[in-house]
């Protein structure tokens, strides 16, 4: 961690070089330590987007990117509001950084997958929090502010809205360097000039009038990325291939057969672990930031060859991207239909009922990309007026991006043949 060590300070304020904005610095000799520590140093390990490097091959950028980036458009917000004198004080400024940079330290390997499989519905949220008071003991409590502002206890709830809000550094920058990063240019949002016209009005973050387009285009742009990225078909049916395997390792595991696993990912497979668990155990959270993606992907490499014929089967079609078939439909599945189709998996392959459940897949994805109802993106009007992003502007379309889209998927083996 290098946080024992005597350095002089000007040795940690360092200069990065980012793909997507340039040159970025490390603001504050906190911030360098923390980068250092190993639970920050893992998100080099862990992809920021998952599975989508089998659709886009150039999307292997990591977490550690993100988060690096995330907290240079927190120094360029925090500059731009105490340029239309915002009050925020240097304590504050470093809190809000912690915050943003730490967001995202509890994520798993492969993200969003494991809290479905290898813990039991454990949110990388529950574990963020957890990891910060473990690192808050580390840095002998100079993370205090950074943790209120991260879980909104702080008495600044703008500072809050800046790290986890409709419009705050996370979304601005996963917008933009994931679309970099895929090559999918529907992502670029004006990041720079949305953050020039942030302001603060009655504990809240608004924007300006004259930013109204670019936040129009971000609102479009967040809602085009999940259909072209996050939820591409090929991206789901990859996840859902991926969480049948970690589901047939555990059954395995549980049943008694030896898995090839490193001591971390042996650890979750061979019990199970939920929110209390995490709470009440430090040595869970130990475990749990020795995971990251090759620990999977390793074990997926091994498991190829492994007795049980399903974790065989299923591993050989991830690491061959032998993927599932996927049909997403506006209206649920014909029930019939779905039976039928079932019964087909198990005849193919000769599986038991609960055993078809690895191969037929279904499920349900949504696509929120504004929710008016939920702290919506308020717009300062040139008259002083705080007014929401939908009834500000004059962009009718705009009125549909605020409408949760909800599309249905099901998952079949390629072998199936079916009408598409």
């Amino acid at each position: 961690m290098g946080n024992n060590k005597e350095i002089k300070p000007h040795n940690k304020r360092k200069i990065l070089n980012d793909p997507v904005y340039g040159f970025i610095t490390v603001p504050h000799d906190l911030i360098y330590d923390l980068i250092e520590h190993p639970y920050f140093q893992r998100l080099r390990r862990i992809k920021q987007v998952g599975m989508s490097s089998l659709v886009y091959p150039g999307a292997n950028h990591t977490r550690f990117h993100h988060a690096l980036g995330a907290m240079h458009l927190m120094s360029l917000a925090i500059s731009a509001l105490r340029e239309k004198d915002v009050e925020i004080t240097e304590d504050e400024q470093l809190g809000a950084l912690v915050a943003i940079l730490l967001h995202d330290i509890g994520h798993g390997p492969f993200s969003h997958t494991l809290e479905f499989t290898l813990v039991d519905n454990v949110s990388h949220e529950v574990i963020s929090a957890l990891l910060m008071e473990r690192l808050n003991e580390d840095f002998d409590g100079k993370l205090t502010t950074g943790i209120a502002i991260f879980q909104d206890s702080y008495h600044k709830h703008f500072l809050h809205q800046l790290v986890s809000s409709q419009l705050d550094m996370d979304r601005l920058d996963y917008l933009s360097r994931d679309s970099f990063y895929t090559g999918v240019s529907e992502g670029v949002v004006s990041n720079q000039r949305i953050i020039k016209m942030l302001n603060v009005r009655a504990d809240k973050i608004v924007v300006e009038e004259k930013g109204i387009y670019s936040v129009e285009k971000f609102i479009v742009a967040r809602r085009l990325m999940y259909w072209q990225v996050y939820l591409h078909k090929t991206v789901v049916s990859s996840e859902k291939l991926l969480i049948s395997i970690l589901k047939r390792a555990k059954y395995c595991a549980h049943r008694g057969d030896e898995l090839f696993a490193s001591p971390a990912l042996r650890f979750f497979l061979y019990s199970s672990y939920g929110r209390g668990d995490f709470i009440e155990n430090r040595e869970i959270l130990k475990a749990f930031v020795k995971l990251d993606d090759y620990d999977i992907l390793g074990a997926i490499k091994v498991w190829i060859d492994h007795s049980d014929r399903i974790l065989s089967d299923l591993c050989r079609r991830l690491v061959n991207r032998k993927l599932f078939r996927v049909r997403i439909s506006k209206t649920p599945f014909d029930e019939d239909e779905t039976e039928k189709l079932r019964k087909k998996t198990m005849e193919l392959f000769d599986l038991s009922e609960e055993e078809a459940g690895y191969y037929f897949l279904t499920d349900r994805i949504e696509n929120n990309a504004y929710l008016v109802q939920k702290d919506g993106i308020t717009i300062l009007t040139k008259s002083g007026k705080l007014i929401d992003l939908t009834e500000a502007s004059d962009n009718r379309s705009l009125l549909a991006q605020t409408e949760a889209v909800t599309k249905y998927i099901r998952c079949v083996p390629k072998e199936l043949n079916y009408n598409d």
